[in-house]
């Protein structure tokens, strides 16, 4: 059974979504997992120096979603691991499709 993906720490706004998500830098390759309470984990291969985490985890979602990196803004935890994004021009629907098809 897949788990349930909307939660209180993901919901829509006017304009697209926000998504909570549990980062974890220094992965052997980039996926995405959703976990049973709505939020998502996050590995990426980019080490957690000088923003470069953030950075990829930018790049990263723009192409998993299929949109533009100006789209994807990290709203607060720009230094921590848990952080909240806000992606514009989306509905929670879609986002969560397109970041299941996009597990790895």
């Amino acid at each position: 059974m897949k788990p349930q993906l909307r939660s209180r720490r993901n919901r829509p706004e006017a304009d697209g979504v926000i998504i909570s998500a549990r980062i974890q830098p220094r992965a052997s390759k980039n996926s995405i997992m959703p976990t049973g309470d709505g939020t998502f984990k996050i590995r990426l291969t980019a080490p957690p120096v000088d923003g470069a985490a953030n950075e990829a985890l930018v790049a990263f979602l723009s192409e998993a979603l299929s949109v533009s990196k100006s789209a994807i803004e990290i709203i607060s935890g720009h230094t921590a691991r848990e952080k909240r994004i806000r992606i514009s021009g989306m509905s929670q629907d879609e986002v969560n499709r397109l970041l299941n098809t996009a597990r790895q």
